[in-house]
């Protein structure tokens, strides 16, 4: 619990997201915006500088974690993508 919320952390690189799961972000915030554009591991794919479709990028990010933005944080019904310590107070205070 913080601030009467409860806080669960997830390692996505250990227990990685489903499709579905991956989609139910994207749709939250657009998968554009989940999506690790600036990532080594796609300059190092080739795709760095490729257009990629949603389903595209939904297919890397299940191929390679390391793909999806961190850290994502689930407030509510609310998706922040990379946070900063000021923003995820305040969204933990706008839940509480």
């Amino acid at each position: 619990m913080q601030n009467g919320l409860e806080v669960v952390d997830r390692d996505f690189f250990k227990e990685t997201f489903s499709e579905t799961e991956i989609r139910e972000l994207a749709a939250m915030v657009g998968t554009e915006n989940i999506f690790a554009r600036r990532s080594p591991s796609l300059k190092k794919l080739g795709l760095a500088d490729k257009e990629l479709s949603d389903d595209e990028m939904v297919n890397l990010m299940l191929q390679e974690p390391k793909l999806v933005r961190r850290p994502l944080l689930k407030v509510g019904n609310k998706l922040m993508v990379g946070g900063s310590s000021a923003a995820v107070e305040a969204a933990i205070s706008e839940a509480s």
